[in-house]
């Protein structure tokens, strides 16, 4: 008889939970792979050029949607979605994967984010269990992934380092290196983890309680290192295109977020992950280019808070249209890319949203959000109550769900997104 192996396979060793990468011998019992890149700008878009006025599948396009039309039934757009209690206007912007409250008041301290929470779920099936990225990011400040403990995890802007992170494989004694210094971090833990049994019994039960929080933490960087061994000893992925060209110029912030969502694609295509996030920081974008050579009259932050001034609403407007046009060509690209006969959008979830219903006033209900992809059952409006909005985090449920991880609960959410399929 042919026995069967988990996809996820656990050894248990001093305690240790170890998740084995992809193996060959896997293959045959692995999963369809599920995958999804989540895109956000953090000052998003002019909410009435929008958003449908009408629900359902024969919702009337709207002037951003347009640029969609080709794909109206492989994408949902949806309003009457937020975070309950989640304000703070620009500071929102780093909880739009954690739905934290209290955005950077005294005292606040993030949680973690979606896109961590569910690559903690699914282990490391892949060389990277998550990729997180950013456009013209402040990123020592700003983030869509958050630690367990509400770490700021900061992003990769430089997408010819990224590509040399997932392709360019290093010399022999490279890799040995890179192997010793894992090892040697592996060693510094397995003292501190010895220190701390050394006092336990002498601690009271609410310090006992923070030290398995701490052990357990430890555990699993020690379970992050033994994997980042075993992927460093294997070859990295071959591509056929060239390593880009990075751009540093601020204004070109268009040709930035479109390299940025290739080099995602490149990421999915290659199995190198399972998950990519990108932040587009409009926030500290400067003028920027709109188009051709045409720059904006102030910043991208500047022109936000339009206070329905003529001249900002249309500069506004020309750039979310670029906005729309970019999303619509990369549900194209992942439309025409095939794995094992499939559909690559198929496999993968393209989210587009904003921490803001509408900068000019900085209000955080209301978001402009879409999803393409992953197998929906889309081409539809989905409204939900304007007045007392639904938890984003259900749509994040329904999406988790979707890469194969069990659970009704994550951050806000209070169960997957009714309607969705």
């Amino acid at each position: 008889m042919r026995r069967s192996l988990p996809r996820r396979t656990l050894l248990r060793a001093a305690g240790v939970a170890l998740a084995l990468p992809k193996l060959d011998c896997f293959a045959q019992a692995a999963a369809v792979p599920r995958r999804m890149i989540i895109l956000a700008n953090n000052l998003g878009v002019l909410p009435k050029h929008f958003f449908p006025a009408t629900a359902g599948r024969d919702y009337e396009v709207t002037p951003y949607l347009q640029h969609l039309q080709p794909h109206r039934k492989e994408f949902t757009v949806f309003s009457g979605l937020s975070h309950p209690g989640v304000s703070g206007g620009h500071s929102a912007d780093n909880c739009l994967l954690t739905a934290a409250r209290g955005a950077f008041k005294s005292g606040f301290r993030n949680s973690i984010s979606f896109d961590q929470f569910v690559a903690e779920k699914l282990g490391q099936v892949t060389r990277f269990p998550s990729i997180n990225l950013g456009i013209n990011i402040d990123k020592g400040n700003r983030s869509l992934s958050w630690t367990r403990d509400g770490v700021l995890l900061p992003a990769e802007d430089n997408a010819a380092k990224l590509y040399e992170r997932l392709f360019v494989q290093g010399d022999q004694q490279s890799v040995e290196r890179q192997i010793h210094r894992l090892e040697t971090r592996g060693s510094i833990l397995d003292a501190l983890r010895d220190e701390t049994r050394r006092f336990a019994g002498e601690l009271g039960a609410d310090d006992k309680a923070r030290l398995d929080q701490y052990v357990t933490s430890v555990r699993e960087v020690e379970q992050r290192l033994e994997t980042a061994k075993a992927w460093e000893s294997k070859p990295k992925p071959s591509v056929n295109q060239p390593p880009p060209s990075d751009i540093s110029e601020k204004r070109l912030f268009f040709e930035k977020l479109e390299l940025m969502l290739a080099m995602a694609q490149l990421a999915i295509e290659t199995d190198s992950t399972r998950i990519v996030t990108i932040m587009a920081d409009a926030f500290v974008t400067p003028v920027l280019q709109i188009a051709g050579q045409k720059n904006s009259t102030e910043s991208y932050h500047g022109l936000s808070h339009h206070g329905q001034n003529e001249s900002k609403v249309l500069q506004l407007e020309e750039i979310d249209h670029r906005q729309m046009r970019i999303f619509a060509n990369t549900i194209s690209s992942l439309a025409g890319k095939r794995e094992d006969g499939d559909r690559l959008l198929d496999r993968t979830m393209l989210f587009y949203g904003s921490n803001m219903g509408d900068a000019n006033i900085h209000d955080n209900t209301n978001l402009p959000i879409l999803l393409a992809g992953g197998g929906f059952p889309h081409g539809r409006h989905m409204v939900f109550r304007r007045d007392n909005n639904t938890p984003l985090c259900n749509l994040f449920i329904s999406m988790m769900q979707r890469m194969g991880v069990d659970g009704e609960r994550f951050a806000s959410g209070t169960g997957a997104l009714a309607g969705l399929g």
